[in-house]
């Protein structure tokens, strides 16, 4: 079967997270940001949003936009400096996107992450409900990097690792990352006359990865190879990954319209991949529940306190735990929504009572139904 073509990619997504490096919001030779750029790549997000698809922006820009604020010169910044231009620059990068974007009727928030916040099961869920209940009010999340507080981010991969792990997080069908180049070449294409683009990538094997480069532009300190790291991490969450030329007025546009590219195949749906991690993790505990939630479990429903009859294990909120039913049989592996100790206090109780029970409000389930698998 002939592989997708861009167009139709994007047409069947649902949820897709674009990627915008320094270099392209930012002009090398001003520090200034590139405000014209910026309203084409808003009238794509708008027409996106138009169609019924949700979509997530992951975006650097702060160190390149703070930098000019500070006069830092060009070149190498210390790792405090990098992050001084960071807090002055996150307001600018947030404001600028809100500037082109609420012309269009589209509310936008900032979400500051790191790397860490992708790994840590409780933040990560956190996250993933931040993200998610965005993107049902309709707003358009402007992911930052926390590069205040972060130091992997500045260092390494600008951010095309989060970026991915953000399309893992909010369950995305399609990542997007627009660089100052149009795809993965068998070499590098500045260097060698005979490099050839790759369409279509099934696996990141040890032969794709010796074709990666080095680093790219002055202001992009990401390259190849951290492009191939987060097409796999997106590969086995089930999201198509493309690389492909920012540098044009309308990029998703371009896109679409059959611009160059390189397509990573996903291994399966996102819901599917999401599932399959759950089952995959180890129990550190145990939820049994009465026949009526093993019932709602199967119908698609979250497991609330009220059908819970025991709590066994010693976890926090975010690890993996088995659900059982009256009989002992295990139905479902979750991600606990609540610790152990939280849990037994307000396991068997309405979950009008969990403010009460706890001293401070909670969510109305023990597991979401979003992280269970059977």
């Amino acid at each position: 079967m002939a592989p997708l073509s861009s167009r139709q990619r994007l047409g069947a997504a649902r949820r897709l997270v674009v990627k915008i490096g320094s270099a392209l919001l930012v002009a090398a030779d001003s520090g200034r940001l590139r405000l014209d750029w910026l309203q084409g790549l808003a009238t794509d997000v708008a027409a996106l949003r138009a169609g019924g698809k949700d979509v997530v922006i992951v975006s650097s820009g702060s160190i390149a936009l703070g930098r000019r604020v500070l006069g830092l010169p060009v070149g190498p910044l210390s790792l405090e400096q990098s992050q001084a231009a960071a807090a002055v620059g996150q307001i600018r990068l947030a404001q600028a996107y809100e500037s082109v974007l609420s012309p269009h009727g589209i509310t936008t928030a900032q979400v500051l992450l790191t790397l860490e916040d992708t790994e840590n099961r409780r933040r990560y869920l956190n996250s993933r409900r931040t993200l998610t209940a965005l993107l049902e009010l309709g707003v358009v999340p402007i992911v930052n990097e926390n590069d205040t507080v972060a130091t992997d981010e500045i260092r390494y991969g600008d951010n095309d690792r989060l970026a991915s792990q953000v399309a893992s997080m909010a369950g995305a069908d399609v990542l997007l990352l627009l660089s100052d180049v149009d795809g993965l070449y068998t070499a590098d294409p500045r260097s060698s006359a005979s490099a050839e683009r790759l369409e279509s990538v099934a696996a990141v094997t040890p032969q794709i990865e010796a074709m990666a480069g080095g680093v790219g532009s002055a202001l992009s300190s990401g390259g190849m190879k951290t492009k191939l790291m987060a097409a796999k991490a997106a590969m086995r969450a089930g999201c198509a990954m493309a690389i492909s030329r920012g540098a044009v007025e309308r990029p998703l546009t371009a896109l679409a319209e059959g611009a160059p590219c390189t397509w990573f195949e996903p291994d399966g749906d996102p819901h599917a991949a999401r599932k399959r991690w759950i089952l995959g993790m180890k129990p550190k505990g145990r939820l049994t529940v009465d026949a009526g939630a093993v019932a709602a479990l199967l119908r698609g429903k979250s497991l609330l306190p009220a059908g819970v009859t025991a709590v066994a294990g010693n976890f926090s909120r975010g690890d993996p735990v088995e659900i059982a039913g009256p009989d002992g049989m295990v139905v479902a592996r979750a991600l606990a929504g609540y610790d152990g100790r939280e849990a037994a206090l307000i396991k068997g109780h309405r979950s009008d009572r969990i403010a009460e029970l706890l001293g401070h409000q909670g969510r109305a389930a023990i597991v979401h139904r979003d992280d269970m698998a059977f």
